[in-house]
């Protein structure tokens, strides 16, 4: 679950102005074009991001577990929402909202996890309570 997340929230933050940096062996290797950004990584991990509008719609395949998952993510106004549906069954929905250079995150997916954190510019994220 916890590698779902990194591509579900990633997938958030490309829709704004984030530059984030990590070490060579972290980082995926990515083709891009208009409106679509497809990336893998060394241990087989890829995802892809397209966006339509207010939509952004991901689509990924985790090593670990071996499973396809798919995301649609739809913005109105300061709010994003999303939803999602994994190949083994698994499901998550949850919502972003801005607040100036703040954003306030929620999700729960049916197997379990749940979480709210706060990102912000200056200190990355951290979950709150």
């Amino acid at each position: 679950m916890r590698i779902l997340l990194k591509f579900v929230f990633a997938g958030l933050l490309l829709s704004g102005a984030v530059e984030a940096s990590a070490q060579a062996s972290l980082l995926a290797n990515c083709t891009r074009s208009a409106n679509l950004l497809a990336c893998s990584d060394e241990q087989g991990n890829a995802y892809s991001v397209m966006t339509a509008g207010s939509m952004v719609y991901l689509r990924g395949f985790e090593v670990k577990g071996s499973r396809h998952w798919a995301q649609t993510t739809s913005r109105y106004g300061q709010l994003t929402f999303f939803t999602g549906l994994a190949s083994d069954g698994e499901a998550w929905v949850g919502y972003s909202r801005r607040v100036g250079w703040t954003t306030l995150n929620r999700f729960s997916s049916s197997g379990g996890g749940a979480g709210k954190f706060i990102c912000g510019r200056v200190n990355g994220c951290q979950e709150s309570r």
